[in-house]
C-alpha cells in the first residue's frame, strides 16, 4: 500500500522484462511483468488489445506507458484489473480509465476508492480517487472473460490483505496474479482497518494453492515470480504464526509479550519490522475474536 517503502525487486533491471523461461515457453511474447514504481504490473497482449493487472504506483505513469509501448507498440489497454485499492497498485488508473479502459475490481475496492477514508497509522484522511480512476465493473465472488484465446478467471480472496483482494488467473497460460496476498520479499501486511487478518490470509493462500499446480507461475504485487512450492512455504509460515498467536491474544498478551515469547523465532523467513506485523496480527485477531474459539467473550 502507499505508505510502505517502495523497494525495488532484484529481478527488475529495466522498465520491462520478459517472464522467466518457464513462462516464456508457455506464452511466447504475449505476457510480461512491468516495473511500475516498485510494484508489478502484469501485461497480457491479445489481438484485441492489452489486459493489465494493476497500474502501479503514483508518478510511474510515464515509465509504465513507455514499457507498454516497448512490449506491444500498437496495442491499447482495454481491460485493467485492480487486485485491491491501495495506491501503489492503483496509482495510474486515471491514465487508462480516461482513455476508455474497463477497470475491474471487487465491489469493496470501488467503495474504498470512491470515498474519503481514515488512515489510522498516519492520523489523516485519504481523499477519494477521481472518477476516472475508479473501477467501472465490480463483482462479489467470481467472474471470467476471454482475451483472444486466453481464458481469464478472477475471484475474491476475503480479508487476506484488505477486504477487497482478488486473484486474476490467466488459465490458458497457467499464470496466477495475486496482488499483495503473497509477499515473497517485503513484510506481509494485514490492513486490519478494512477487516483483513491472519486467518483470512491463510484461507486465501489455501484458495490460491487449490487453483494452482506445480507448473503455475504466481505473480505477487511486489517481488519475483513464485512457484507453487514457494507459495506453500509462505502459507505454512502464516499458519504457524496463526497457531502461535491466537491463544496468546485470547489470553491477553500484547505485541511485546508475543515477541518476548518467541512467536517469530525459527521461521522460514525474516521480517524487516516484526513488531508492526504483530501489531496488525493482534488487531486483526481481536477484530475476529468470535471466530477463534467458543469460549471467547
Amino acid at each position: 500500500m502507499k505508505r510502505r517503502e517502495f523497494l525495488k525487486s532484484a529481478l527488475v533491471g529495466t522498465a520491462v522484462f520478459g517472464l522467466p523461461s518457464l513462462l516464456r515457453g508457455q506464452t511466447p511474447n504475449n505476457i510480461a511483468i512491468l516495473d511500475a514504481g516498485g510494484t508489478n504490473v502484469v501485461a497480457f497482449s491479445a489481438a484485441d488489445g492489452l489486459v493489465l493487472v494493476d497500474s502501479g504506483a503514483p508518478g510511474s505513469g510515464d515509465k509504465l506507458l513507455a514499457a507498454l509501448k516497448t512490449f506491444a507498440p500498437s496495442a491499447k489497454v482495454n481491460t485493467l484489473f485492480n487486485t485491491h485499492y491501495h495506491l501503489d497498485q492503483t496509482g495510474n488508473n486515471e491514465l487508462f480509465g480516461a482513455s476508455g479502459a474497463k477497470i475491474i475490481a471487487h465491489a469493496r475496492t470501488r467503495q474504498w476508492m470512491s470515498t474519503d477514508y481514515w488512515i489510522p497509522t498516519e492520523d489523516r484522511y485519504e481523499k477519494a480517487r477521481p472518477k476516472a480512476a475508479r473501477p467501472t465493473q465490480t463483482f462479489e465472488t467470481t467472474g471470467s472473460l476471454r482475451a483472444g484465446t486466453e481464458q481469464i478467471d478472477f475471484g475474491y480472496l476475503p480479508l487476506a490483505h484488505t477486504n477487497g483482494d482478488i486473484y486474476i488467473f490467466f488459465k490458458t497460460s497457467n499464470i496466477l496474479a495475486v496482488g499483495d496476498v503473497a509477499s515473497p520479499v517485503r513484510d506481509p501486511e494485514l490492513d486490519y482497518f478494512t477487516g483483513a487478518w491472519i486467518g483470512g490470509r491463510v484461507d486465501a493462500m489455501d484458495r490460491l494453492l487449490a487453483l494452482s499446480n506445480d507448473r503455475t507461475r504466481i505473480v505477487p504485487g511486489f517481488g519475483p515470480v513464485m512457484g507453487r512450492a514457494e507459495l506453500q512455504a509462505e502459507r505454512d509460515v502464516m499458519k504457524t504464526l496463526y497457531d502461535r498467536t491466537v491463544d496468546r491474544v485470547r489470553q491477553g498478551e500484547y505485541v511485546e509479550d508475543m515477541l518476548k515469547g518467541g512467536v517469530m523465532n525459527g521461521l522460514a523467513r525474516t521480517w524487516k519490522d516484526p513488531q508492526k506485523f504483530l501489531y496488525d496480527v493482534h488487531k486483526g485477531l481481536w477484530a475476529h475474536h468470535n471466530k477463534l474459539a467458543p469460549n471467547v467473550v
